[in-house]
């Protein structure tokens, strides 16, 4: 097995990057990328860890992309070995944009009578409130805090159950915590992970929201500006919807990757190593992703 999208607590999953490695080697798995949301600083921890256990790490992003209808749009990055100083840049600046989109969640939650505090927020991301009051072992990796961080901070204070009626009651689109967050122009994210020696794939396609017979055009036209794949085998994809993506991203030259979309306790539903449908992912799709070859 082998897994083209996980995420690590650099961005919002519950492990650090070497324990998610360590995961990973337990699992059995052959390869694995790291694609934590809009940083790479669990990178190197990650491929240290990798070399130990003998699986072939692949780094990678993913990237929030500006995007003007209904739906959300990422982009993978997968292969990022050589970061461009315009790459580190633009990570940088998403990094800005993200903290400003969690200040302003903040502030309404303040607005609502919830005394939430920035370091608070902060400790959830390090997992020191896993860690028995003690900064967690992923301090020195970096955070991207994320709404999975505030919706966390809601069960914490028993205002929510659990982090799905965190994001139905106060996190999602047009509830009272929701800010917008600006995303990169897609052509500029594409290029610079090309020029980074990475390869783009679009993530989770099911999560644009874009109806099955305008869909072709979209990743034609996608294609035409940069993109490279497409993640047609996602958990969140029914099966007969996979193998449709699969089918229609072969038919325009595009590379095919599955993931898990791994986030650990945050998402207990996702295993590593399997995809859609509890099916587990084939080191077949490793063959997409040429930057793979020059990590061998």
């Amino acid at each position: 097995m082998i897994d083209l999208h996980t995420h690590s607590r650099a961005s919002d999953g519950s492990l650090n990057p070497d324990e998610l490695i360590r995961e990973a080697a337990r699992g059995g798995l052959r390869a694995i990328a790291l694609t934590d949301h809009d940083t790479i600083n669990g990178l190197d921890r990650a491929k240290d860890e990798a070399r130990k256990q003998g699986i072939l790490f692949i780094p990678g992003i993913e990237m929030e992309i500006e995007y003007q209808i209904t739906g959300e749009f990422h982009l993978l990055g997968l292969g990022i070995g050589q970061p461009s100083p315009a790459f580190r840049e633009a990570v940088a600046e998403l990094s800005r944009r993200r903290e400003l989109r969690n200040r302003v969640i903040l502030e309404r939650m303040h607005e609502m009578g919830i005394d939430a505090a920035w370091e608070e927020l902060l400790a959830l991301a390090r997992g020191d409130e896993t860690q028995g009051g003690k900064a967690g072992t992923g301090d020195d990796a970096g955070h991207s805090l994320g709404r999975p961080h505030f919706a966390a901070l809601l069960v914490k204070r028993r205002i929510v159950k659990n982090r799905e009626q965190a994001f139905a009651r106060y996190l999602g689109e047009g509830k009272p915590f929701y800010a917008p967050k600006e995303g990169l122009e897609f052509e500029r994210a594409a290029a610079l992970i090309r020029e980074s020696g990475g390869v783009p794939v679009l993530a989770h396609p099911m999560s644009l929201h874009v109806a099955w017979g305008r869909l072709p055009a979209l990743l034609g036209e996608l294609k035409e500006r940069g993109l490279a794949g497409i993640e047609a085998w996602h958990p969140t994809a029914k099966l007969r919807e996979c193998r449709r993506l699969e089918e229609l991203g072969r038919e325009l030259g595009l590379f095919i990757t599955a993931g898990s979309d791994f986030h650990g306790e945050a998402r207990p539903d996702r295993r590593l190593g399997h995809t859609c449908d509890g099916r587990e992912i084939e080191d077949k799709f490793l063959e997409n992703i040429p930057a793979a070859h020059h990590i061998r």
